[in-house]
């Protein structure tokens, strides 16, 4: 009894500072050390802050950032209780010309009022979105078939050699004479503006994904090749069976780097074009030149860059869920 005291004794008094050590050490990498970051730059930020005047004052240190985000839901929260009184308003005043005139016809206005900086955030979701997943349906199948196919790829590479250099913006101008031209409908089911911002960010998600799958298909170990070919798998299962699988880490490499592209991009677009969206807010906050607008403006940046990281995290997790090689990612 006493042997076995002294040995749980030893075991405690050796192995638990060890793996104290441990734990300690990896809270420190993955705490302790951002958080640090974090702290040294909020503090060289408020720091450089107070030593810059600009024409529209001070420029906004972390303070005057957080209380323009308190300010900028509170403005939402107030254009939320304008919309919700519009609409009941309008069924009041319809319900009373029903109950005069039967056979009054009630009509339903939408609301008008301006967009919010939580409206403009979701707005550039959606947009980039739709945009990117509109991109992943053009180009993934075609980085498929250039990669399986070395006459495609000789016939198609040029196109792609020229047209990948070109910055996306360079096409706002062309998209936007297009669309006017060709979509006229008096009473448009999608606005003009996000169809504009959309088709440039499928443009500038297109190249990135094709080169990516190409490559990755294109390098597909050839005993996988084999393999097929002795299971004498149909070309539709080849790719299914074979080619997906295999060629999965390019192609979430490519989608990784045409997301982050995208989302600059568009933002840069609404900006140009000022469509709606994160990048109009920015350039009205600036054509605004309020004593808040320096403020209003580096929130929005800091939301611009939180979402962009949570979207390539996003991205990543979608990787390591669909990829067979977890450690790829």
């Amino acid at each position: 009894m006493n042997t076995t005291a002294a040995q749980l004794s030893n075991f405690f008094k050796v192995r638990i500072p060890q793996l104290d050590s441990r734990v300690v050490v990896t809270l420190l990498r993955q705490l302790a050390l951002p958080l640090l970051g974090m702290l040294a730059f909020l503090f060289l930020w408020s720091a450089t802050a107070q030593n810059i005047d600009t024409s529209l004052g001070k420029f906004p240190g972390p303070s005057a950032v957080i209380e323009q985000f308190d300010a900028l839901y509170s403005e939402h929260q107030r254009s939320r209780e304008k919309e919700r009184a519009f609409y009941q308003r309008q069924q009041e005043r319809n319900a009373e010309r029903v109950a005069a005139d039967p056979a009054y016809q009630p009509k339903i206005r939408a609301y008008t009022g301006k967009e919010t900086f939580i409206d403009q955030i979701s707005t550039s979701l959606v947009t980039v979105m739709c945009g990117f997943l509109l991109a992943v349906v053009i180009a993934v199948p075609l980085g498929i078939a250039i990669g399986l196919s070395k006459s495609l790829n000789s016939a198609i590479n040029p196109i792609v050699q020229i047209f990948k250099p070109v910055s996306p913006l360079a096409w706002l101008p062309l998209v936007t004479m297009v669309v006017s031209a060709l979509y006229t409908s008096p009473e448009p089911l999608i606005a003009k503006s996000f169809l504009n911002s959309l088709i440039t960010v499928t443009l500038c998600c297109l190249w990135p994904m094709v080169i990516n799958t190409a490559v990755g298909v294109a390098g597909i170990d050839q005993d996988l090749v084999n393999v097929s070919k002795v299971l004498r798998l149909s070309a539709l299962r080849h790719v299914r069976r074979i080619v997906l699988p295999a060629s999965i880490p390019m192609i979430f490499t490519g989608m990784r780097l045409s997301l982050g592209v995208a989302w600059m991009v568009l933002i840069a677009a609404e900006m140009l074009a000022q469509n709606p969206g994160l990048g109009k807010f920015v350039w009205d906050e600036f054509q605004n030149g309020s004593s808040d607008s320096l403020a209003r403006i580096m929130a929005a940046v800091l939301v611009i860059g939180f979402i962009g990281f949570l979207l390539d995290r996003g991205m990543l997790m979608l990787q390591r869920l669909v990829s067979w090689d977890k450690a790829v990612s």
